[in-house]
Parts: C-alpha cells; structure tokens; sequence
C-alpha cells in the first residue's frame, strides 16, 4: 500500500474529505519526525513503537574486489511491532 491508497481507505473510514485527511497525515507525519530527531521513542498503542538507534562503525568486505571498507556510523529507525500485531502476524503465517 503506498501513500495514496492509505489516503484514500483513511478518507473512507473517516468520512473526510481529501484535503483534511492530508493535513492530518502531514502532521501526524512530521510530529513523528520531530520526535524521532531528538532521539525519543514514538509508541503508538496497539500498533508498535518508533526508537532511534546508532548503528556503529564497521568494517565491510566488498565481494568482487576483496576489498576492505569502513563503514561510518549513522542513525537508524527501528521499529518494533506491538503484541497485536505479532498476534496478527503468527495467525496469517500459520494459514
């Protein structure tokens, strides 16, 4: 599902016309942002949980050449499902 489809069952669920539903993805969008960049979690309930994290420096081998390379440290989103969600996951997985 890409961001257009998800806009478009939010307008249907909802009731609302596009132009609303935008305003409220827009914001909700970048109120996670700001969060995630002053390194707080976002736990949404029922849903999951937003954690920014250092991936440290390291050392890669590229395969064609052998060649040696390091890697700089950079920050990375994880996310981490909540139970209903895993719930959700193990019941599709297990058809």
């Amino acid at each position: 599902m890409n961001h257009k489809s998800f806009l478009e069952q939010l307008q249907i669920r909802l009731g609302k016309d596009r132009g609303e539903i935008d305003g409220y993805m827009s914001a909700f969008l970048q109120i996670m942002k700001e969060r995630c960049a002053q390194m707080d979690v976002v736990s949404i309930q029922g849903f999951g949980s937003f954690e920014p994290k250092k991936k440290l420096e390291r050392v890669v081998v590229n395969p064609a050449t052998g060649k040696r390379m390091l890697v700089p440290p950079k920050m990375i989103l994880a996310f981490k499902p909540g139970s209903a969600i895993k719930t959700k996951l193990k019941m599709l997985s297990s058809k």
